[in-house]
């Protein structure tokens, strides 16, 4: 069973974007205690930044609740479009309202999360970053998406696909997992000798496709052929400033297959499966775990969909670099220096 509730306070934001920002504020129900490792199926909150119907990262979010729904029986709620400085407020609203389980899906929402889990020790949060951070609590599962891993073979790709030797990447916000994407794409350039160069570029939105649109068709009027989007709602932008430009322009996604998008132009993306790991999680808190570590990697919840619009020999390489990475052969290492 699933509850929300709308924040209205975040509302006129999430209409101005058409997509990525609503809030909601779930509740209700008695308190459980021990996230379900006492034989109880588990209450869940899980407190989105973005709207469930981004088909994109909030959009996996939601899935990985109701997959939670079927495997573990589960209650579950959620809240949208929650803001960094609301998220202590929502989530011991969550902590008042007796959920056993509660999931901050975004690394923006840590250090709140550590906050609320030091002062309601029975319950177990999830909160997602992208390291392995020291002084967790006992109740608190670290889930590290290692971003780094995922953009590793994107780098060999954009060099294997594109005929200009210019490649770029287009983010949303200078963070530091946005750091280490640029630089697992330059390790990957540097290990595969390739003497492609890489322009890196920040839109200041994750969410505007306007801001994406105009960074996009400069960066193809600038001779780059292939572009990485590391975004959310704003790779749509992207992709339409992409649709215009000749053939053999190519670009990247994230978290979802977004090939409908401008097919002509798609190359892959690098698919996340929140299922598979919150599933972990639970069984592991159902068996009395209460905190620990679980990072994602492309033996689990991170896979490359097959590359479009490029020969089987590009492919057949960038299959081979996805065996590697998963079987430990590739180390990449995790890079957060600002990119100059």
């Amino acid at each position: 069973m699933r509850t929300t509730r709308l924040l209205a306070g975040t509302l006129a934001g999430a209409l101005a974007l058409s997509l990525t920002a609503c809030g909601d504020d779930g509740g209700g129900g008695s308190a459980g205690g021990g996230g379900g490792g006492d034989g109880e199926a588990p209450r869940i909150a899980a407190v989105f930044s973005g709207t469930t119907t981004d088909a994109d990262y909030t959009f996996l979010g939601l899935q990985a609740l109701e997959q939670a729904e079927e495997d573990h029986g589960a209650e579950t709620t959620y809240s949208e479009s929650v803001l960094v400085p609301d998220a202590e407020r929502v989530l011991r609203e969550y902590v008042a309202d007796g959920y056993t389980v509660i999931w901050t899906h975004g690394s923006q929402f840590y250090d709140a999360t550590v906050a609320v889990a030091q002062e309601a020790p029975d319950v177990v949060f999830i909160a997602e970053q992208d390291t392995e951070p020291a002084d967790v609590p006992d109740n608190v599962w670290v889930l590290d998406r290692n971003f780094h891993l995922a953009f590793y073979p994107l780098g060999v790709l954009a060099s294997a696909a594109s005929q200009s030797g210019r490649i770029a990447y287009l983010g949303g916000v200078t963070l530091p997992f946005s750091y280490s994407e640029v630089h697992a794409v330059e390790q990957a350039l540097a290990d595969t000798g390739s003497t492609a160069t890489l322009t890196s570029v920040w839109t200041g939105d994750f969410n505007d496709p306007t801001r994406a649109q105009q960074f996009t068709s400069q960066l193809l009027a600038d001779g780059n052929d292939v572009v990485l989007t590391s975004l959310n709602l704003g790779v749509v932008g992207a992709f339409e400033a992409v649709g215009d430009a000749p053939a053999g322009a190519l670009m990247t996604a994230k978290y979802t297959d977004k090939s409908n998008l401008a097919p002509e132009h798609y190359l892959t993306s690098v698919l996340y499966d929140f299922e598979v790991m919150l599933d972990e999680i639970l069984t592991s808190i159902e068996d009395g775990e209460t905190g620990g570590y679980l990072g994602m990697s492309y033996e689990q919840g991170i896979a490359l969909q097959t590359p479009q619009n490029v020969d089987q020999a590009v492919i057949d390489q960038v299959d081979q670099v996805v065996e590697q990475l998963a079987a430990g052969e590739i180390e990449v290492e995790r890079d957060v220096t600002p990119v100059e």
